[in-house]
This record gives C-alpha cells, sequence and structure tokens, in this order.
C-alpha cells in the first residue's frame, strides 16, 4: 500500500513538471555579400516582437548562421555589416521542430534597389508610377514619390516659363528695345532670383535704357542698373567681371570712389585680368581729370601685363599731363611719357593710335620705333 502510495505520489511530481519545460525553436540561415559570395562575421540581430527579447549570432566563413534554443514567438532579424543596418526580415513566426531559414542575399537586394530607383527615375521623368513599382512600394514610399512628381512638374513649367521671359529678354536687347528687355528680365528674376545671368542681363538692359534718357529718369535707371549687379554680387561675389561691370555702372551713376574700389576689387580676384581691369580705373580717373591716379592706374595695368597696348598710350597721355613749358617755348615732357609711347608703338605698331603716338613723339624729340615684322615678308622671300 505503501508502494503504491509512493508511485502515485511521483507520478503527480512528474505531471506537474511537464509545463516547466518552455517549447523552443531555432533560427538559421545563409548570408551572401554584394559580390553574392559568403558573408563571413557578418552580425545577425534578432529581436522578438510579442515579448521582450533580444539575440545575437555571427555568421561563420560560409555565410551560414543559427541561433538555437529561442522561445516560441515572433521575431525580426535584422542584418548588420559593418555595424551598419543591410537588410531586415520582419515578422518571422517560430515553430517547434526544424530550424526556420532565413537567408540574405545583398547581391539580389542591391539588384532590386537599382531596378527600383530607375523606375522612380523614369516615374519623376514621365510623371507616372508604372504598376511594377507601385507593387514594390509602400502607401508611405508611393506618396513620398508622388511629391517629388508633383514638385518635378511644377519646377518643369516654372523653367519653361523662366527660360522664355529669359530668352525674350535677350532677344529684346538684341533689337535695342531696352524697356521691353527690363520688362522680360525682371519678369524671370520674379520667376527665379537665384540665377546669376538674369540679374547681369537686367543691369545690361537698365544700363542701356539709362543712356537713351536723361536727367531724373538717366538717374533712376542707372541706379536700378546698379542694384541689379549687387544682387548678382550677393549670388556670385567672387566673379570678378561682375565687379568690373559694376563699376563702370557706378561710374556712370558718378560714383567714382565707390567704382574705384569696385575695380580693386575685381584686380585682387582675377590678377591675370590687370590690365582691363586698371586700364578701365585709369580710364574713369582720367575722365574724371584726377590725373595722378590715372597714371599710377595705368602703370599697374602694364605692369600686370607688359603687352597691354592701349594702357601704354593712356599712360603716355596722361603723363602729358604733367608736361611744362620751358623758357624758349619748348615742352618738356614729364619722365616715362616717351617710353610710354614707345612701348605702345613696339607693343601694338599698327594699333588705333599708332599714328597719333608718332606724332606725339615727333613732337616731343623722341625716337619712332616699331619694331614691326611683316608676317609675309618670310613668303615672299620664299617664292
Amino acid at each position: 500500500m505503501k508502494i503504491r502510495t509512493a508511485a502515485l505520489a511521483a507520478v503527480g511530481l512528474l505531471f506537474w513538471a511537464l509545463p516547466s519545460f518552455a517549447q523552443i525553436t531555432s533560427l538559421e540561415g545563409y548570408v551572401k555579400g554584394s559580390d553574392g559570395k559568403p558573408l563571413d562575421k557578418a552580425v545577425l540581430d534578432i529581436v522578438r516582437t510579442d515579448i521582450k527579447g533580444h539575440y545575437t549570432c555571427k555568421t561563420d566563413k560560409k555565410g551560414h548562421y543559427i541561433y538555437t534554443g529561442l522561445p516560441i514567438g515572433k521575431y525580426n532579424i535584422t542584418l548588420l555589416v559593418d555595424g551598419k543596418e543591410a537588410d531586415k526580415i520582419s515578422g518571422v513566426a517560430s515553430h517547434p521542430g526544424d530550424p526556420i531559414e532565413n537567408d540574405f542575399d545583398l547581391s539580389k537586394k542591391a539588384q532590386t534597389s537599382a531596378s527600383t530607383k530607375e523606375m522612380q527615375q523614369q516615374a519623376l521623368q514621365t510623371g507616372q508610377i508604372s504598376k511594377e513599382l507601385d507593387k514594390s512600394l509602400s502607401p508611405e514610399q508611393k506618396a513620398a514619390l508622388q511629391k517629388q512628381i508633383d514638385e518635378a512638374a511644377g519646377k518643369m513649367k516654372k523653367n519653361a516659363a523662366l527660360n522664355k521671359a529669359f530668352g525674350d529678354g535677350t532677344t529684346a536687347m538684341e533689337a535695342k528695345n531696352y524697356d521691353e528687355a527690363v520688362k522680360d528680365f525682371t519678369e524671370a528674376s520674379t520667376l527665379d532670383a537665384s540665377q546669376v545671368a538674369v540679374w547681369n542681363s537686367m543691369a545690361g538692359a537698365y544700363l542701356a535704357l539709362a543712356k537713351t534718357k536723361t536727367g531724373p529718369e538717366f538717374d533712376a535707371d542707372t541706379q536700378k542698373c546698379v542694384e541689379a549687379y549687387q544682387k548678382a554680387l550677393e549670388l556670385k561675389p567672387d566673379d570678378a567681371g561682375i565687379h568690373n561691370n559694376l563699376a563702370l555702372a557706378l561710374a556712370q551713376a558718378k560714383k567714382l570712389p565707390e567704382a574705384q574700389a569696385e575695380l580693386e576689387k575685381a584686380v585682387a580676384l582675377e590678377p591675370a585680368m590687370a590690365c582691363r581691369y586698371y586700364f578701365n580705373l585709369g580710364a574713369l580717373e582720367a575722365n574724371a581729370h584726377q590725373d595722378d591716379a590715372a597714371t599710377v592706374a595705368f602703370q599697374k595695368a602694364v605692369a600686370g601685363d607688359p603687352k597691354c597696348a592701349e594702357a601704354y598710350y593712356q599712360l603716355g597721355n596722361a603723363l602729358m599731363m604733367k608736361a611744362t613749358t620751358k623758357a624758349d617755348g619748348t615742352v618738356e615732357p614729364a619722365p616715362g611719357t616717351i617710353e610710354a609711347f614707345q612701348k605702345y608703338l613696339e607693343v601694338a605698331p599698327t594699333g588705333p593710335n599708332a599714328q597719333t603716338a608718332k606724332d606725339m613723339l615727333t613732337a616731343l624729340g623722341g625716337k619712332v620705333e616699331t619694331n614691326y615684322v611683316d608676317p609675309n615678308a618670310k613668303k615672299k622671300k620664299k617664292q
């Protein structure tokens, strides 16, 4: 009797012990890299989603991974390569029995991603989402792509209007219809205020328009020209050419100090163009009867470019303003005057001011040298 009782007690203990053995499962798979080869030491981050649980494992040289002894549940498996998420499988439902296989192939993913990107690019160009692409997108992705399509369409429409306004303005400038050109370039600036070419062209139109007017109208259009160049410089402050053009506009507005400052900026930004920029500076100063300043500017022009012919000629003219008259009535030129005219003839023997330079040298008693060589002379000898 006691033996039977003991046996029953043992059965009872065994019965109550059974529920303490939780059901377990295993997850495994193979991982291939973007080159299609097995990926070694990749990390699999396994997260249980129905209740809290977090597990990790790594692939071996064959790209194989396995995690055994996992509780039955739902899991997300994230593939980490070099610490970054490379792929993810969500909602894996585990069950007892053989390991549940979930493979990762980054080469296929790359191909799929490239194909999707290509279809998305085509959608942006055509404005239509294909059925194939639609199937591969989540509602959120589709909404984002549609937004891009709408924005692209709006941009294309805006660009078309911008190009038309700019083209009309350019045509009007060529026809010397400056009022219409100003109107067209102004419209272009309202469509896209970030285009340097638009502000440059508008400034040129206002400058040309101002020259057809006088008095307050001349001043108003010149000021608008200045403002347009300033807008262009806000967008591209390191453009020496715009600084040069602004200087000429400021000079037309009778703002010589500001014009001089802009030309100095132009030279600093583009030393190779010192001839042009210092020549313009010297011309502005000469016209304003600032002979000493003009002389310095022309000297800087030829120092920056020894072949700056017209600067030599203007330097000679500027130095002539410093000539003195001797007691016998003869003219005593300032030092460097004769050399400037001679240098002009050396650099540009057939230049537009060649004859005038020769006449000046004759009047001053200097020797006329041109060093001019007929480029056809050697051909004639051969013949």
